[in-house]
């Protein structure tokens, strides 16, 4: 009996066209064919490879790999590069205001609305940037009365005296813990206010407990970032990937974030109705809550200028929230949002006080296996006028230098630089999408690039590129210094220097990181030398934001 013709005929047109899509197609017709690949299955099996690797924490380590091998520009997925080049690359992408990915949303977000970081579109971003750029700046924060009281203080009355004591006792301490008090101690005093800020230092059942449904999260952000409809379809099904205690946590720490800004909101209520004599309210200028001040006003007036400047533009993925209570959310507020407001907050209080643990906790690691180098340090140090001195830690009568001085000494500079190269805090992808353009965008050689193409550079790659730094994967501060480098290679390194970022979305808080971490390094090492106890798992984790594995580093501290 013959075969009908027709389902015959189907058939083979059905097998064909799937021939074309899946390999012809991929092979021979793909916009991005020319650009190498990562992996020999990206062509025919697209995200598979690069999902597995991210999944298994090894994207830093396999991209690295890629662009040794081939070259500045690779294609780790279906429809992703990855780009390792300064011209034609991230002054492109990023100077040249390519929007966010929808990772960005997909990821980070809190109260179930965007901040900054987390917004896609440039306008939006920049107009919530305008808010409070002026507070971030270089100038504002050297030149901060705020700043400078909290920093006396919290030097004076927590940081300083504990350090003491583990001196003379000679008890071994994990610097780490301690970094990520130090560091939100001194966040939460610029954001909210001393008083209204956190005592980590000294209430250690509290930064416990903090830090551990900060990081209890970590281990299912992939889910977010990279398979938002797994994660939603799990839920669905009964079967969630990411777990109650993922939600409970993120719930926990809003709270804790909420109550730090009603705090610094009855400041501003008290503030705003006492006298010209300010009788009733602290004269201490470390109450201040100039962070959250100056956003609340800015967005605040921006909204009743404009009701739809800085929000979201109308499409954007936005994340779902865990709650539905009283933070402040208010679908008929149409001047300012409180959610917003805490949202942007704890943000910046999770990015600020965590990436400057890390490079904190690696320049005492590198130091720490260098005493001669620690030894150069602290001459440099004590060229400071006033010397940090730890006997002179009364509250009272501390002083510090100016943080110009303390900005302006070579070698300290050189380590901080030298660790955020090395040990970038966050070293992984910054998602970008190519524009729609005419004829296509350039990166690197490769030229023809179309719009939607998921575009990403890492600090951790351009880090190691050994013809901008030799030896890259060694600690050599000497490299920075104008006395053993030439200026035209010094330059060319600041090109490829990306921890904090380019362009218009680079890190806002790079100068307060910059003053803070190496004030808290130079207050340590005017007064002590440290060594290693303990540096087991001191690698760092193949993460966007990393830490050392074991989460720890047990140092010692000893009077010079």
């Amino acid at each position: 009996m013959a075969t009908p013709l027709f389902p015959l005929l189907a058939l083979s047109a059905v097998a064909v066209l799937c021939l074309y899509k899946l390999i012809i197609h991929p092979l021979f017709f793909h916009p991005l064919r020319h650009i190498p690949s990562a992996h020999w299955s990206i062509p025919i099996f697209g995200d598979l490879w690069i999902t597995y690797q991210r999944y298994v924490e090894k994207n830093n380590a396999v991209t690295y790999a890629a662009h040794v091998r081939h070259g500045s520009v690779v294609r780790m997925g279906a429809n992703e590069l990855s780009v390792n080049c300064v011209d034609d690359g991230i002054k492109t992408i990023y100077a040249g205001g390519w929007e966010k990915h929808a990772w960005y949303p997909q990821r980070f977000g809190s109260y179930g609305v965007m901040n900054m970081f987390s917004t896609i579109h440039h306008q939006p971003h920049s107009q919530k940037k305008r808010t409070m750029a002026n507070v971030y700046s270089k100038t504002y924060v050297a030149s901060s009365a705020q700043i400078a009281a909290n920093s006396r203080t919290l030097l004076a009355t927590r940081n300083l005296p504990l350090l003491e004591t583990l001196a003379t006792t000679g008890q071994a301490v994990d610097v780490h813990d301690l970094n990520n008090a130090f560091a939100m101690d001194f966040m939460t005093a610029y954001q909210f206010g001393l008083r209204a800020g956190t005592n980590f230092v000294q209430d250690v059942a509290a930064r416990h407990r903090i830090l551990h449904e900060y990081h209890c999260r970590r281990d299912y952000e992939f889910f977010s970032a990279e398979l938002p409809w797994m994660k939603s379809l799990s839920r669905r099904l009964g079967w969630p990937v990411v777990p109650q205690f993922v939600d409970d946590a993120n719930v926990y720490l809003e709270d804790w974030n909420a109550q730090m800004c009603r705090e610094a909101d009855e400041y501003l209520t008290a503030e705003a109705k006492v006298d010209d004599d300010r009788t009733g309210l602290s004269s201490y200028p470390g109450d201040d809550p100039v962070v959250y001040k100056q956003f609340k006003t800015g967005i605040t007036k921006l909204r009743e200028k404009d009701p739809s400047a800085g929000r979201a533009v109308e499409g954007q993925v936005t994340l779902p929230t865990t709650r539905h209570d009283d933070v402040g959310v208010d679908p008929n507020d149409t001047t300012t949002t409180t959610a917003e407001i805490y949202s942007e907050m704890l943000d910046q209080l999770g990015a600020g006080h965590e990436t400057s643990a890390v490079a904190l906790t690696y320049l005492y690691w590198e130091l720490s296996k260098a005493p001669a180098l620690q030894k150069q340090l602290r001459l440099e140090l004590l060229t400071l006028t006033p010397t940090i001195v730890v006997e002179s830690h009364v509250a009272d009568t501390f002083r510090l230098p100016d943080p110009k001085q303390i900005d302006a000494l070579p070698l300290l500079h050189a380590i901080f630089m030298e660790t955020l190269r090395l040990h970038a805090p966050i070293p992984g992808i910054e998602p970008r999408i190519s524009p729609h353009v005419p004829g296509g965008s350039t990166l690197g050689t490769y030229a023809g690039i179309p719009g939607g193409v998921r575009v990403s550079a890492m600090p951790y790659t351009l880090h190691r590129n050994a013809a901008v730094f030799p030896d890259p994967e060694t600690f050599r501060p000497e490299r920075w210094l104008a006395s053993c480098t030439p200026e035209a290679h010094l330059k060319e390194m600041h090109r490829w220097f990306w921890a904090f970022g380019s362009g218009g979305r680079m890190c806002i808080g790079s100068n307060l990181a910059t003053q803070e971490i190496k004030l808290l390094v130079a207050a340590i090492y005017s007064n002590w030398t440290t060594e290693i106890v303990d540096d087991d798992g001191i690698e760092e984790i193949d993460a966007y934001t990393v830490r050392p594995k074991s989460n720890r580093l047990v140092l010692r501290l000893r009077h010079v």
